[in-house]
C-alpha cells in the first residue's frame, strides 16, 4: 500500500502518528482483509488494537455482514459457551429459551474476539473447532451447527508464556495467529506522543469549551520520553485532566510532572503491600489471596503481641520510620473501624506507644477477630476496597487485583457484591 491510501486508513479510522512500526501494522491489516485467514492483533493494554479489526472487516469481501466485537474478558466463565456458541432452552439454569450465540449472528461477517487469552480452556477447544471446519454446538445440544465468519483475535497477554504454563493452547494459538499483527507501545514510538498530545488537546477544548492547552518545548521532550505504561489512554487521561484543573493554557514540564506516575522504568506496582517481586504473575488468584493473608496475618500478630505488652503496663518502642504516620491495624473486614496506637514522645527523643485508654478490651478482641480472617472474608474485603478505589470500575479494579475481568466479575456475584 502507498502513503497516500495508508493516510487515508488513518483519517477514517481516527488513527495518529507517523511512527514506521504502526504504518507497518496499518499496511498489514489492509493487505491481509481482502483474505479469509484468522489474524491475532498483540500489544499492550491501551495501544489501541480495537482499530485494526475494524479495518479488516472493512476493506475485506464482509464488510456488509455483521462486525461483533465481544470482551472475552469481561464474561463469566460458566456462561461464555452460550454467549460464543449460544444455548438450548432449558439447557441450564435460567435458559427459558432457545439463544443464538454471537458466532450464529455474525455468520457471514467479522467476529473481534478482544482478550482470546482470558479464555478458559474448554471454550478454546470450542474455539478450536470453529476455526478448523466452521463447526459447532449449541450448550445443551448435540445437533452440529456451521457459521462461516473471520475471526480476529486481540490480547496483551504473553501467549507463549501462557502455552508454557498450560493455560493456553498451542494448536488454537497457531489457528489464530495465521498472519500476526503487533501494535508498538506508545513509549516506541517517538514523536506520536506530542501528535496525540495535540489532538487530544484540540478534542478537550471542543468538548469544554475552552482554550487547548499546548506544551512548551521542555514539556514536549519529556512527554516524548516518557514510558507511558497505559499507552494511548493513559495519554488521553492525563491530557483531559489538565485540560480541566489548570487554568495556564501552556503546560510546563514542572506542570506535566504532577500528572504523570512515578514509574518511568515502566515497571508494575504489586496489588499485594510487600510483595517481594514485582514482576511475578499469580498464577492462581488462591495462591495470590495466600500471599496476601500470610502478610496480614504477619502484620496482626505482631501487632497483638504490641498490644500484650501496653495492656501489661510495658512500654513499647517504636521504630523511627514507624513515626512519619499512624500505623493503624486492620479490624473486622465487616466493618470499617480502625485501632490507632497513639505514639507519644519519651524523655530519650524515642517514642513510646501505648493503647488509648478507651475500650482496651474491645480493641483486643478486634484484633484477634482480625487474626482469625478467613481467606474467603480476606478476599472480599479486598475485592470491595478495590472496587471502591476504582468508584466501581471494574476493569481498573481486576487490572490493580491482578485478576482477570472475568474473576472478578463471578467473585462480585458471589460475595453479593453488586
Amino acid at each position: 500500500m502507498t502513503r497516500a491510501e495508508i493516510q487515508q486508513v488513518k483519517l477514517r479510522f481516527g488513527i495518529i502518528g507517523n511512527d514506521e512500526n504502526l504504518l507497518h501494522a496499518i499496511d498489514t491489516a489492509m493487505q491481509v482483509a481482502p483474505t479469509d485467514v484468522s489474524v491475532l492483533i498483540t500489544g499492550e493494554s491501551g495501544v489501541g488494537k480495537e482499530s485494526f479489526p475494524q479495518i479488516i472487516h472493512q476493506f475485506s469481501r464482509r464488510k456488509h455482514g455483521k462486525y461483533i466485537a465481544v470482551n472475552c474478558g469481561a464474561i463469566p466463565e460458566g456462561t461464555i459457551d452460550s454467549e460464543l456458541f449460544g444455548h438450548e432452552k432449558g439447557a441450564f439454569t435460567g435458559a427459558i429459551s432457545d439463544r443464538k450465540g454471537y458466532f450464529s449472528e455474525a455468520d457471514g461477517g467479522t467476529i473481534f474476539l478482544d482478550e482470546v487469552g482470558e479464555l478458559p480452556l474448554p471454550t478454546q477447544a470450542r474455539l478450536l473447532r470453529v476455526l478448523e471446519n466452521g463447526e459447532y454446538i449449541r450448550v445443551g445440544s448435540s445437533k452440529v451447527e456451521k457459521t462461516n465468519v473471520r475471526i480476529v483475535a486481540a490480547t496483551n497477554v504473553n501467549l507463549d508464556r501462557a502455552i508454557a504454563d498450560g493455560r493456553f493452547r498451542e494448536d488454537l494459538y497457531y489457528r489464530l495467529s495465521t498472519v500476526p499483527i503487533k501494535v508498538p507501545p506508545l513509549r516506541e514510538r517517538g514523536d506520536d506522543a506530542a501528535l496525540l498530545f495535540r489532538k487530544f488537546a484540540s478534542d478537550f477544548a471542543e468538548k469544554y469549551r475552552m482554550p487547548a492547552i499546548q506544551l512548551t518545548d521542555e514539556a514536549k521532550r519529556m512527554l516524548i520520553n516518557y514510558r507511558w505504561p497505559g499507552n494511548v489512554r493513559q495519554l488521553k487521561n492525563v491530557t483531559e485532566q489538565i485540560s480541566i484543573i489548570e487554568t495556564d493554557r501552556d503546560v510546563t514540564a514542572d506542570m506535566l510532572r504532577r500528572y504523570l506516575p512515578q514509574q518511568e522504568q515502566g515497571q508494575r506496582l504489586p496489588a499485594l503491600f510487600g510483595a517481594k517481586d514485582f514482576g511475578q504473575s499469580f498464577e492462581g488468584e488462591r495462591e495470590f489471596l495466600y500471599k496476601m493473608l500470610y502478610n496480614l496475618n504477619n502484620e496482626v500478630t505482631e501487632l497483638k503481641q504490641v498490644v500484650k505488652k501496653l495492656m501489661a503496663g510495658e512500654q513499647v518502642t517504636v521504630a523511627a520510620e514507624a513515626t512519619q504516620t499512624p500505623y493503624y491495624a486492620p479490624a473486622s473486614p465487616s466493618t470499617d473501624t480502625v485501632i490507632p496506637i497513639i505514639q507519644h514522645p519519651a524523655a530519650n527523643g524515642r517514642p513510646t506507644a501505648s493503647l488509648h485508654n478507651d475500650d482496651n478490651i474491645q480493641d483486643t478482641e478486634a484484633l484477634e477477630e482480625a487474626e482469625a480472617m478467613s481467606l474467603d472474608e480476606v478476599e472480599k474485603e479486598m475485592i470491595k476496597k478495590a472496587l471502591e478505589r476504582n468508584r466501581g470500575r471494574r476493569r481498573a479494579a481486576a487490572k490493580e487485583l491482578n485478576i482477570s475481568e472475568r474473576t472478578l466479575y463471578r467473585k462480585i456475584k458471589l460475595y453479593d457484591l453488586e
